[in-house]
């Protein structure tokens, strides 16, 4: 039998801090020593619980070196909390490389499941949720956030986004500018807090909100954009009279393909039309 320590991961609130779990608290006091994005942060929280277990920071920039002497720890037979600043940790987080190396070296690795502030946007925005594609952080430099957002544009899925508040209006700009002034957007912000917000429009209009009141420009945001939605009536009869044609004769997504190349069409615009009516 091992007598390696078990890692576990951790999630925290994200505002509330009645959002914690029981679990989560349980497992925090009993494990022999805590890994905190930062110990200020978390010695709050720990402080609110009564939880007097040792912390040590373990962020972006530590976490190549401190990895492996936390892994050592773990195989020494210590078990391990590891938790971020908010929310689920490795979610737009620190640990990645730690998980890594105890997958590898067949540390027990355990989930403790709870807020992610992600999810929580998502679950209230009133935007299809079947299909999500989850990028984190917008890019912070003007061109890259335009390349990722073209890369993108005619994604199904809902787009689900995390944006810092002192750039939130430049990247409305940038989707203004290349999903066009009438995408549809939902805005959470400072999600379980105080003055959590939530606002649905259209991307031009959210930006003259947020313009025209700045108390909606500050605090923790997600960003989640509609996904693309095909419009029947930019393809042509002839278009559809053709892909119904193929599809007859062909998969779907090579009836698509030979439509795309004859009309000069995307080929996936016709593929999820195709999907919609069922070819």
């Amino acid at each position: 039998m091992s007598s390696s320590g078990v890692l576990y991961i951790v999630a925290t609130p994200i505002g509330n801090l009645f959002d914690m779990t029981y679990r989560a608290v349980e497992v925090l006091q009993n494990v022999d020593l805590i890994c905190a994005e930062d110990t200020r942060n978390t010695g709050r929280l720990l402080r609110h619980y009564n939880i007097a277990t040792a912390t040590v920071a373990f962020h972006d920039h530590n976490e190549q070196q401190k990895a492996a002497s936390m892994l050592e720890k773990l195989q020494s037979g210590m078990d391990l909390a590891l938790v971020s600043d908010a929310g689920t940790p490795l979610i737009n987080d620190p640990g990645y490389r730690l998980v890594h190396l105890c997958r590898e070296a067949h540390i027990q690795v355990v989930p403790v499941p709870g807020a992610c502030a992600a999810i929580t946007a998502l679950s209230a925005a009133g935007l299809p949720t079947d299909r999500f594609h989850y990028e984190g952080f917008f890019p912070p430099k003007k061109v890259a956030r335009q390349q990722l957002l073209s890369q993108l544009q005619d994604e199904s899925a809902t787009l689900v986004f995390y944006e810092s508040p002192h750039r939130i209006l430049d990247t409305l700009d940038d989707i203004i500018e290349v999903l066009g002034a009438q995408r549809n957007l939902v805005l959470a912000r400072e999600l379980t807090k105080t003055f959590e917000t939530f606002a649905a429009l259209p991307a031009q209009e959210m930006r003259e909100w947020m313009l025209a009141d700045p108390n909606q420009q500050k605090g923790e945001m997600v960003l989640m954009i509609q996904g693309y939605q095909a419009d029947p009536q930019a393809v042509s009869s002839e278009a559809m009279e053709t892909l119904k044609l193929l599809s007859s004769e062909l998969p779907l997504k090579k009836a698509a393909a030979m439509t795309a190349q004859i009309y000069h069409l995307k080929k996936n615009i016709l593929y999820k039309l195709g999907l919609e009516l069922g070819l």
